[in-house]
């Protein structure tokens, strides 16, 4: 062919100059949606907004693009470690049996938990109790922890707020022990 091995070499290298140009725009975009997210995604959702924008990659080479080449690091909302399980109360039998209708005012109250997650990554719990016959709140509170004492704590705000309670109560919550 009689080339100098240089120019074949020179030539070899150039070869992967395209791959190069593609991986850097890649890495730069990476680096746009990282930032334009606070840092909240890591490689797998990463994966799917690259993925929006026209680069299909494997979710493996995004992985090395963030993590080893840019150093990029999504933000994990840290694990609590101070949770201790408590004592089981007392499950009672089903007494409404799939019958959520009530004839009168304060026969048949239904209680629950919500998660209400805030923008901050804290998380708060709602407990509400409400009553059947006409699907109004009798009383809810929210707190930083889900506890039987925020249950408590309900059922008393909802017994102090209707005095004139006659007859039988069922109080009913879709808690199952697992």
């Amino acid at each position: 062919m009689e080339i100098y091995p240089n120019a074949y070499y020179n030539y070899r290298k150039h070869r992967k100059a395209e791959y190069y140009t593609q991986k850097t725009k890649v890495q730069e975009q990476i680096t746009k949606i990282y930032h334009d997210h606070n840092g909240v995604d890591g490689y797998r959702s990463m994966t799917v907004y690259l993925e929006r924008i026209g680069y299909c990659l494997s979710p493996t080479t995004v992985h090395k693009y963030m993590n080893k080449e840019l150093g990029l690091c999504s933000i994990v909302r840290p694990k609590k470690p101070d949770y201790q399980q408590g004592k089981a109360h007392k499950v009672f039998e089903n007494q409404l049996q799939q019958d959520f209708r009530a004839e009168e005012i304060n026969q048949k109250w239904c209680t629950d938990f919500t998660y209400l997650f805030l923008k901050n990554h804290d998380v708060r719990y709602n407990c509400s109790i409400i009553d059947l016959h006409d699907r109004s709140v009798i009383a809810s509170i929210t707190d930083r922890h889900i506890t039987s004492d925020l249950a408590i704590r309900t059922l008393q705000k909802a017994l102090e707020s209707q005095p004139a309670i006659k007859g039988t109560l069922i109080l009913h919550s879709d808690y199952t022990e697992e």
